[in-house]
């Protein structure tokens, strides 16, 4: 048992006990395999192959439990101590046995802790069997990022998608909330015929829950009909995907000026953003900020989340933003992936954004370099966006490119400032009353222009090696 570094308690402030878990898988003979729990075994069975499975990386206990005390820390928790269980199987009646349990309960009353909190979901029973013994409340971890989510939900939509996860979550673990839930009364006068208490609160779940469910199908339709309305428009959609606090909504804010909101703490952004991005071959995105994704992420939240998590689903591209200065690169890259496979994406066109740049000891930021699946930037000191923007150019194919020569009278100021704004325009000349320009337009811009497109001059579309070119001041 490890007591909290802090120095002093804050007033307002809960004062939680972390409880993490090593499950000591072994093999037959008797060898430990690693320091797996037993969800991230279960998705890394479900992930890969057997030949594959050992490529996947995962986290270990001790980094898990270090995950568990940030988010603790973005629920606004103060950690008063933290204890590392090592098993070989879970107990069925307390998760980690009655004489760990004893211990446990001893070491949370001694610094007088408010809430034991367990990096590991809990059934009914053993909810039950732990309050009993430890006398304070316990929540395991899934009910800690519900927590998070109900902090940081801001608009109605996020507030009922966190509501429905909370209530799926909640519905199966009635049972263990203590015997005063399993009837309406006692003795004399109360018996006969009639529904028990917990029946009432189920049938009250049910009934709200299919209330919000409604609620959040009226929300996916009025999105679906808007997301109609830009389809019938060539404006792409990128969407933003990546671990918690990855720095996503920091990228979002610099190649937009959005102002959302930019946070250390984990899960800042719930509510999804769209806004609009010029490319430097002057085609206009959606750019789409997303949820974070975490490890062993609720499936009820993915569920409820689904509304928000839709533009992922229906975006052109997907920047997956990692953090390059966390040594846990890897492992939280690993489940956003199987958040990715869990929506159906897996297999979208999609660009390795590698942030936080700035983070990195300047002998390592100096060896980094692009490749035709990655890019390395700092949102947060503006370095490498240029470099994105020309790269999420030449993968982007709705909209193509094309080079076009045209003769615009010169009362046509409209369409000239449309030009100017849309196009990349190389030359230009003034004769009798017109101007000739030899540009590159988008396939949308380049048909409302074809009245002025010169007859001898085919439209030639432009591949994104030579759009990069040409942005890069190099021959076409």
């Amino acid at each position: 048992m490890r007591p909290s570094s802090a120095a002093q308690s804050h007033p307002g402030k809960e004062k939680v006990f972390l409880v993490g878990i090593d499950w000591r898988a072994r093999s037959r003979g008797g060898h430990s395999k690693g320091h797996l729990t037993s969800e991230a075994q279960a998705a890394r069975d479900l992930a890969a192959p057997p030949a594959k499975l050992s490529r996947i990386p995962e986290f270990s206990a001790e980094e898990s439990l270090g995950e568990l005390r940030s988010l603790a820390t973005s629920a606004g928790a103060e950690i008063a101590g933290e204890f590392m269980q090592h098993r070989d199987r879970p107990d069925p009646a307390t998760l980690i046995g009655s004489g760990k349990l004893e211990e446990i309960a001893g070491a949370a009353a001694s610094v007088s802790a408010d809430l034991l909190l367990f990096d590991h979901d809990l059934t009914a029973s053993q909810l039950r069997n732990i309050e009993s013994v430890a006398r304070t409340r316990v929540i395991d971890r899934t009910q800690l990022i519900l927590d998070i989510f109900a902090r940081h939900a801001r608009t109605r939509e996020g507030q009922m998608q966190v509501e429905l996860a909370q209530l799926e979550y909640m519905l199966p673990r009635l049972a263990g909330r203590g015997v005063e839930m399993s009837q309406l009364g006692g003795g004399i006068g109360t018996r006969g015929p009639g529904e028990t208490q917990l029946e009432t609160d189920r049938r009250k779940i049910y009934r709200r829950i299919r209330h919000v469910k409604q609620q959040l199908e009226n929300v996916r339709r009025i999105r679906a009909q808007q997301r109609q309305r830009r389809e019938s428009l060539p404006v792409a959609t990128v969407a933003l995907v990546g671990y918690t606090n990855a720095g996503k909504s920091t990228l979002f804010n610099a190649l937009t000026q959005a102002g959302v909101l930019a946070s250390p703490r984990m899960f800042a952004t719930l509510d999804p953003t769209l806004r609009s991005v010029t490319l430097p071959s002057r085609r206009q995105v959606l750019l789409s900020d997303t949820v974070g994704f975490i490890r062993n992420l609720p499936h009820t939240l993915v569920s409820a989340f689904r509304a928000t998590l839709e533009e992922v689903q229906r975006a052109e591209l997907i920047l997956h933003v990692s953090d390059a200065s966390s040594p846990l690169s890897a492992e939280q890259d690993a489940q956003v992936e199987r958040v990715l496979k869990e929506l159906d994406v897996e297999t979208k066109p999609r660009l390795r954004v590698m942030n936080k740049t700035d983070l990195l000891p300047p002998v390592q930021r100096e060896s980094l370099h692009d490749d035709a699946g990655t890019v390395y930037i700092s949102a947060a000191e503006g370095s490498g966006l240029r470099a994105l923007l020309e790269r999420i150019d030449q993968m982007l194919v709705n909209d193509p490119i094309s080079r076009i020569h045209l003769r615009v009278p010169q009362k046509e100021g409209k369409l000239l400032a449309l030009l100017e704004a849309r196009a990349r325009i190389f030359s230009r000349e003034y004769k009798d009353g017109v101007v000739e320009l030899d540009a590159e337009a988008p396939e949308s811009l380049a048909r409302k222009l074809k009245a002025w497109t010169l007859p001898q001059f085919k439209p030639a579309r432009i591949k994104s090696e030579a759009v990069s070119a040409n942005i890069l001041g190099e021959k076409p």
